[in-house]
């Protein structure tokens, strides 16, 4: 769409449209209203892995691989890490970080009207016109080439107008244009914990014992001595002990008298 700038006005008996450049003064009295099209959105993601922080310079390890440095990184720029919001001096290498971009387009028409009353003070046809405005200043406008007015029902040019001709005239001005804003959101998470320092563990050697080998079955006592044992060692093993026995007896009588 372009812009266009419409112009219209009043003359006395008729009405006209003339492309008026008017002042800032008082004199001119302006409107503006805006009419909203339909907005567009775009979404878009980058993510990466902190390598680096020192005062407010972020170094970030993007996903492809390649390092992007953020320096001057403000302290109003914040990252939502489990509901808290840290600035550049609370990042800390091995964090993930990811920013969410979200690019809104609008599209608008703003429609400018500016309204200039005057007297006709002198016309030089067909490219100007100097008016007389309320506040006793006068003001040269320029007519576009071919213009053309009404008077009192006639059609007529520039020619037409007279001096002391009371004008009212508005100039429309429609600027098409699109708004384009955007909303930042970051977030990232905190880096694993570091492993605990590794102990000291005592280490279990196993050893294969050799294996005894099994022992000999003892032979069972016989229940009956062989036959070809003889009972006369237990017969002498009796006689010596009844001579033993016989001598003791004979001591004690020779002591006890």
């Amino acid at each position: 769409m372009t812009s266009r700038t419409i112009m219209r006005g009043l003359l006395v008996g008729g009405a006209f449209c003339v492309s008026f450049s008017l002042p800032a003064a008082g004199q001119v009295k302006s409107t503006e209203t805006v009419e909203h099209g339909t907005s567009a959105h775009q979404v878009t993601f980058e993510r990466g892995e902190i390598v680096y922080v020192s005062g407010n310079d972020v170094v970030v390890k993007m996903e492809d691989g390649s390092l992007r440095d953020f320096y001057n990184v403000p302290d109003s720029v914040t990252v939502n890490v489990d509901g808290q919001h840290l600035n550049v001096h609370q990042l800390k290498p091995g964090m993930k970080v990811e920013r969410q971009t979200i690019t809104t387009s609008t599209p608008r028409v703003v429609t400018k009207v500016e309204t200039v009353t005057g007297k006709v003070w002198h016309v030089t046809p067909p490219s100007t016109v100097i008016l007389t405005l309320e506040d006793g200043s006068n003001q040269s406008f320029k007519i576009p080439n071919n213009q053309k007015f009404t008077i009192n029902g006639q059609e007529t040019d520039a020619f037409g107008l007279k001096k002391g001709m009371v004008v009212s005239a508005q100039r429309i001005t429609e600027v098409p244009e699109t708004v384009v804003t955007q909303q930042v959101k970051r977030t990232g998470t905190m880096p694993p914990p570091p492993p605990p320092p590794k102990q000291d563990v005592p280490v279990l050697i196993v050893m294969a014992l050799p294996t005894p080998a099994p022992a000999a079955e003892a032979e069972p006592a016989p229940k009956e001595l062989p036959k070809t044992a003889s009972r006369l060692p237990l017969v002498g093993a009796l006689g010596a002990l009844f001579c033993g026995l016989a001598f003791t007896i004979m001591a004690i009588r020779k002591f006890a008298a």
